[in-house]
């Protein structure tokens, strides 16, 4: 399946009253890696929520491309991935188990299961811990497993909500290069971040603070229009 492009338009969104996107518009070319950076409260996860179709938006739309051409947002929920900031793994399962139970959700034939298995196992470093219980995983290990899980099916659109937060430097970059081995024309992929080095790692930058869109571009297109290096500074310019 090709990679899945992604738009919105003047979306809006209210989470408890409060105004957690306003008036958003940002495009997600395909087969790009793209970044949304911001602090905490800036509405990234809202937006990634939007966007994996588990929220509805108060206004303003989204189009979904598939080869360019607009295809519905119920097909397009039927090939996108999305990673939560705390993947719901079950404690007692081996990391092996979680692969088999989403080869079972996701109808892989055995032969591609053990391809995409065994890459995803040791692109991850987690084949010497094919066996042992999530539940008795490392934090940064955690999360490989549940990225792991959602990579098997080879979405079109991946969403991963701050799958870096928390866990230690080796596997954050471990993590990333997960991301990249597995991404490539045929995944789009689009990652929420609060780790502005991060932003460095993608092809695209979106930034976002309380709710609203303050710059996108390339990372050489944003170090140049702010005159940075450090992506921190976007925010603390625009504020």
């Amino acid at each position: 399946m090709p990679a899945l492009g992604a738009e919105v338009k003047n979306i809006g969104k209210k989470m408890g009253g409060a105004a957690a996107l306003r008036d958003v518009s940002l495009r997600f070319e395909s087969g790009r890696v793209h970044g949304i950076i911001g602090p905490n409260g800036a509405g990234k996860t809202t937006l990634m929520r939007c966007l994996a179709g588990l929220l509805r938006t108060d206004g303003g739309e989204i189009l979904y491309t598939l080869c360019g051409r607009p295809i519905a947002r119920s097909l397009a929920k039927e090939i996108t991935a999305y990673f939560p900031q705390e993947p719901s793994l079950y404690p007692d399962l081996s990391c092996m188990e979680h692969l088999l139970f989403f080869r079972d959700l996701y109808n892989i034939n055995r032969a591609d299961f053990e391809t995409r298995s065994r890459e995803l196992l040791a692109a991850a470093a987690m084949a010497p811990f094919a066996d042992r219980p999530a539940g008795k995983l490392s934090g940064g290990m955690y999360k490989k497993l549940g990225l792991m899980c959602v990579l098997l099916n080879r979405p079109s659109l991946l969403l991963l909500d701050e799958p870096t937060i928390g866990v230690d430097p080796l596997s954050r970059r471990q993590l990333w290069d997960l991301i990249y081995k597995f991404a490539g024309a045929q995944m789009t992929v689009i990652i929420a971040t609060s780790y502005m080095d991060e932003a460095a790692a993608c092809a695209k930058v979106h930034a976002l603070d309380e709710g609203r869109a303050l710059a996108a571009g390339t990372p050489r297109e944003l170090r140049a229009r702010f005159r940075t290096d450090n992506f921190a500074d976007i925010f603390l310019r625009s504020g």
